[in-house]
């Protein structure tokens, strides 16, 4: 007990604290018998025995409850409340021996209700003299990083307000508020104004920052009240939501620029758990991909869904162990603590993938590995094909081949008539899967010619042969294998926050004081928060039944100028432009990159279905029978082994449906052009 009242450190600031309430007992006494008796004069040697009493009582029951281990200049409500409590005692015990065991002559009983009453008011008024002293010197004279007002007055502004006046960052202002009661009002000092006197309030006292303190708003009233910020010359920033701030894993004090789904409107509908459960919770669940932007965000959504097991398929061993790491620390903090199992693998290494499948057993596989930068790809369109179509083959004949329950391919909207290679790859890879989807057996000996390089293993046959260990029931009577596993793929556009990402690179910019640059001006995208994509996925991947393409509805296009010069206003800048010339930020226009769309979509056919979940529809899209595609993937293969990029230009033109392609940029064939050029000379 000792130690923990008393150490060497805190005891002089201790002993001076108990100084002065010895001297507040006193005072308080001799204050207590003058406006009894109505006569101020000095206390008199009858007296002594009260005024030792006084500190002698009161200090042993102060520091038995602990007002001497608080720091006066963070002392708050609580403190107060401890403080009443333990005076309260004092005065109960100091009460009954002015009234049955002190001298009634000489101290009035009446003083053993006035002096705790005295005693409360001196001690409480002199730790909030020291708060307001040690406040006062820390702020007087430092530099502010602005003058802010506080968007909503309710519990989290104020005590978002208290942590301002604590880190002594920012001269507050005030709140604004929609509540008539609270409007005209002040709360601790603090005026509170309506939100029609928002503008006036920001120009007359110079306020440089708002901070909306209203976690719990539903989403369209939030996004109506950023937009109503857009004109005001003011940087917006948000505290975090209230899942962060009930989950512990943020407080209000945290100040973050405003989230972009703010910026881009859109109302998140909350996932049915259960249906994101259904293929996960009790199983063992594979991600390939899992250290990319989206596959270590399924991993997450995962391993909180209940799983016995997590098998991490990545290729990089930096991105693997990062996700790794993370997820063990996620399922250590999970009720159930699922199994983490790293496992370093190419898509396209077919022996490695059924080896893992084989072992391990999933009862889902989610295939999120894919080359998905435009313009890399375009340089390098054989390694995109090899990766997006054939490692993708790879993963689905080996959970065909294992009789795994699901396979879900995750897609992109550039799979949507595509100007480009990567767009063009990952439709095929979804063509692949359709296919294979309506093919109740699967002859996979052409195949082998295309994964395994053109080297059919020895001892392969017709069919499943060349799958051993299989059980022999796999088998059909035709010599294919009879396909058990239910393949579907999600289709969604852009994830903000990804590695490609506009919203990170505008961000850094503006922190950079610009310019921002856009490829187009009108360059238009859908967008949608990473982690609403891995749970509508999951959701998509669990209504399955097989061939399924899942098309996420991610609300209205949103055009790339206009969010810029939205996240420059929110920043509290100004757009450099023709009309502003003395702006903050410029906007500078470097052109399209080889391959880049101006608009992407989402449907390649019309009158998508609808399912039992209202941001998930069902695509109804046309494609070639397994057989008759077997043979476009072998010259496929053959081009990319050739590396004849105009032939396999071709190929992708007959067999993606809008594929429009732009010129030949792959790297080697240009480096090879220009050295047969040079040779000429």
């Amino acid at each position: 007990m000792q130690s923990r009242i008393f150490n060497k450190r805190t005891l002089p600031r201790q002993i001076m604290a108990m100084g002065m309430d010895v001297l507040c007992a006193w005072a308080a006494l001799w204050l207590a018998i003058c406006l009894r008796l109505d006569l101020w004069e000095l206390p008199n040697s009858n007296q002594t025995g009260t005024y030792l009493l006084a500190p002698l009582l009161a200090i042993p029951i102060m520091v038995k409850f602990g007002l001497y281990r608080a720091i006066f200049r963070y002392t708050g409500f609580a403190a107060m409340v401890t403080t009443i409590q333990a005076i309260a005692v004092y005065g109960l015990l100091f009460f009954a021996y002015t009234v049955f065991i002190g001298n009634p002559s000489h101290v009035p009983r009446s003083v053993g209700i006035l002096q705790p009453l005295l005693f409360l008011l001196l001690v409480g008024g002199n730790r909030a003299f020291i708060r307001g002293l040690f406040m006062y010197s820390g702020s007087h004279g430092a530099p502010k990083q602005g003058r802010l007002l506080i968007y909503g007055a309710g519990e989290t502004g104020l005590q978002t307000a208290a942590a301002i006046h604590s880190a002594r960052q920012y001269t507050f202002i005030g709140y604004i508020d929609d509540d008539p009661a609270k409007i005209g009002r002040s709360i601790n000092g603090a005026e509170v104004w309506s939100v029609s006197a928002l503008p006036q309030v920001v120009r007359d006292s110079e306020v440089t920052d708002v901070l909306l303190a209203i976690p719990s708003l539903p989403r369209e009233q939030r996004n109506a009240i950023i937009r109503s910020l857009r004109d005001l010359p003011v940087h917006v920033r948000s505290v975090p939501n209230m899942a962060e701030l009930t989950s512990g894993r943020a407080q209000v004090q945290q100040f973050r620029e405003l989230d972009v789904d703010d910026l881009l409107g859109r109302n998140v509908v909350p996932p049915d758990a259960e249906l994101m459960a259904r293929n996960i919770r009790g199983q063992i669940v594979m991600v390939t991909g899992a250290g990319g932007s989206i596959g270590s965000e399924l991993c997450r959504q995962i391993v909180s869904a209940g799983p016995a097991c997590v098998l991490l398929v990545e290729n990089s061993e930096f991105s693997l162990y990062k996700i790794e790491q993370e997820l063990r620390a996620l399922a250590a903090a999970q009720p159930q603590s699922p199994e983490v199992v790293a496992l370093l693998g190419d898509v396209c290494d077919l022996s490695r993938m059924r080896a893992i499948v084989s072992s391990y057993r999933p009862a889902t596989i989610y295939h999120a590995a894919a080359y998905k930068h435009v313009p890399m790809v375009e340089h390098n369109p054989v390694q995109g094909l090899s990766n997006n179509v054939f490692g993708t083959l790879s993963v689905a004949r080996a959970a065909i081949e294992c009789g795994v329950p699901h396979f879900v391919l995750i897609s992109t909207d550039k799979a949507v008539r595509p100007t480009n290679i990567m767009g063009a790859s990952k439709r095929l890879a979804e063509l692949c899967l359709q296919a294979l989807a309506a093919s109740a057996s699967v002859d996979f000996s052409a195949l082998d010619a295309i994964i395994m390089g053109g080297v059919v293993p020895e001892g392969a046959s017709h069919g499943a042969g060349s799958a051993q260990g299989l059980p022999q029931s796999a088998t059909s009577m035709d010599g294919g294998l009879q396909r058990r596993t239910c393949l579907s793929m999600v289709r969604f556009g852009n994830v903000l926050g990804s590695s490609g990402s506009v919203v990170p690179l505008f961000r850094q910019q503006i922190a950079q004081g610009g310019p921002i640059t856009l490829t187009h001006a009108e360059v238009t995208r859908y967008f949608m928060t990473i982690p609403e994509a891995a749970q509508l996925v999951l959701q998509a991947g669990a209504m399955a039944h097989g061939g399924e393409v899942f098309v996420l509805d991610m609300g209205e296009p949103v055009k790339i100028m206009d969010l810029a010069r939205d996240m420059i206003v929110l920043s509290g800048m100004t757009v450099r432009d023709a009309e502003h010339p003395q702006g903050d930020i410029a906007l500078h226009i470097t052109g399209l990159r080889p391959g880049e769309k101006l608009y992407e979509e989402l449907l390649i056919g019309d009158n998508p279905q609808p399912t039992e979940h209202p941001r998930i529809m069902k695509a109804q899209e046309n494609f070639l029978p397994w057989p008759q595609l077997q043979q476009q993937l072998i010259a496929l293969q053959d081009c990319m082994a050739a590396n004849d990029v105009a032939g396999l230009v071709q190929l992708l033109l007959r067999l993606v449906s809008g594929f429009r392609s732009g010129p030949v940029v792959d790297n080697i064939t240009l480096q090879q052009q220009g050295a047969a050029h040079q040779g000429r000379y």
